[in-house]
């Protein structure tokens, strides 16, 4: 299928999924710019229009291109400007890789690398409440004293609730008050280029030169923050190259920080000795929010933004209350509010507006406080099982079902992703997950018994 054809196919299955004016609004002037078998990349005429499809329809977009293609992708949307500078960046970045690798190429790449730190994270706006007070001010104490205080530093909590924010104010900080060389990383990325380099390990004094230089980058520097390390769990080679530089890091006195959607104890595929380390240090917490930090979270929002938007305090309220806790799906309410009153030409919301404009929001939102453990533990109470049944690999028609009724509901749910979910079902990848999920969904449209035991199970966990 040409590049054409996908994109025509997929703007036909976005245009059945939303409103008229949900794809007039944000899909409709979108061009497809790139795509091969990693990458595609979206052109979008304004910055709203990134933010608010990247907050609110990120999902949905994978999920058709997977079904168009076959394949995941890494989808990413940008501006005219962005593009351009991305395509100057590559041809940069391929034009060292064509270069030998010599020592003195190695030392001036890590020496002028970027340190991946944005600068909108800082400590001066994030907000602070009961739930994340003892996590802002550890992190802050880290910054003023790198590698000397809590070492490793390791933050945990729900996906959306600063976490991220507070590893670059930590290194936007260092970097404006210290020479110390900073790097931030994903685990996603890590994993990426170990896994580059050690497909043709030793094949060649060229690739020698490779491994010299991954291990310069992540190992040459005085603060490593890794971000999501939960990823990790199911790469056993990726863990011990991780346990290498860690070891490497803390022996040498340079501040590690990792940062994990869930506790040390709860990442049940670690080996044990990279966990031992991780309680080495200090282990800070971030809790949901409550309503008045939330409050505080939305109002900071709009101050700092560029939406030219006043909110009554209402309307404030009503977000707070009925827009989940993620601080992400705080922003794409107010985002979505400041399209309504955009799109219909409206000066002044008011809370009648924003009822209107939120209200397929909020639907989506209706049962966001469910963690995937509940729902397992849920289902698994429903059909006399254990957890470890729905986590194992016990495929007797029963398990199989309930299994596949439990992952369709953790998708439907909570906001979590399927990699995400997947790691909960005992690592299984996310392709088990979309099928578990669309099984399911399609099972309902004729199954009876199935949409009563849907129901049965909704009503349990609202309990």
């Amino acid at each position: 299928m040409d590049k054409v054809k996908i994109w025509d196919n997929f703007l036909e299955q976005i245009h059945h999924k939303v409103s008229d004016v949900t794809f007039n609004t944000w899909f409709k002037d979108l061009r497809l710019l790139t795509i091969n078998d990693n990458e595609i990349i979206i052109l979008v005429p304004y910055l709203v229009h990134k933010n608010h499809i990247i907050n609110n329809y990120m999902d949905m977009v994978n999920e058709i291109f997977l079904e168009i293609t076959g394949n995941m992708h890494n989808i990413t949307f940008c501006l005219e400007g962005e593009y351009n500078e991305k395509i100057v960046n590559q041809n940069i970045s391929s034009k060292i890789m064509e270069d030998s690798l010599d020592d003195k190429k190695i030392e001036e790449f890590v020496q002028t690398r970027k340190t991946n730190l944005n600068p909108k994270y800082t400590f001066d706006n994030f907000v602070v409440g009961d739930s994340n007070r003892f996590a802002f001010s550890s992190c802050l104490s880290v910054a003023q004293n790198p590698g000397k205080l809590y070492n490793p530093l390791f933050l945990y909590g729900k996906s959306g609730l600063g976490k991220t924010h507070l590893m670059h104010a930590i290194g936007n900080y260092i970097n404006e008050n210290s020479d110390l060389k900073v790097l931030y990383i994903t685990t996603d990325e890590f994993m990426n280029e170990f896994i580059s380099i050690s497909k043709d390990k030793g094949s060649d004094d060229k690739n020698l030169d490779y491994i010299d230089l991954f291990k310069s980058k992540y190992r040459d520097v005085d603060v490593l923050m890794i971000d999501d390390i939960q990823f990790l769990g199911s790469a056993t080679v990726t863990q011990q190259e991780f346990t290498n530089t860690f070891n490497s890091l803390y022996y040498n006195e340079k501040q590690i920080i990792i940062c994990s959607d869930r506790s040390v104890d709860d990442l049940k595929m670690f080996a044990d000795r990279l966990k031992t380390r991780f309680n080495w240090g200090l282990k800070a917490i971030i809790s949901i929010p409550d309503f008045e930090l939330k409050v505080k979270i939305i109002k900071n929002k709009i101050k700092s933004g560029d939406l030219m938007m006043e909110l009554s305090d209402d309307i404030i309220d009503f977000i707070a209350s009925n827009c989940g806790s993620d601080v992400r799906n705080l922003e794409g309410a107010i985002t979505r509010l400041y399209a309504y009153s955009a799109i219909w030409g409206i000066n002044k919301l008011t809370l009648e507006n924003a009822l209107e404009a939120l209200d397929e929001y909020t639907n989506n939102m209706l049962f966001t406080d469910n963690s995937i453990s509940k729902i397992m533990s849920v289902v698994a109470s429903y059909f006399n099982l254990g957890v470890d049944d729905l986590k194992g690999k016990k495929r007797s028609k029963l398990i199989a079902n309930a299994r596949m009724i439990a992952m369709y509901l953790c998708r439907i749910l909570t906001d979590e992703t399927y990699p995400r979910i997947g790691l909960e079902f005992g690592g299984r990848d996310h392709s088990t997950i979309i099928h578990g999920y669309e099984k399911i969904n399609e099972d309902l449209k004729s199954d009876g018994e199935l949409q009563k035991i849907i129901n049965d199970l909704k009503l349990k966990m609202s309990e």
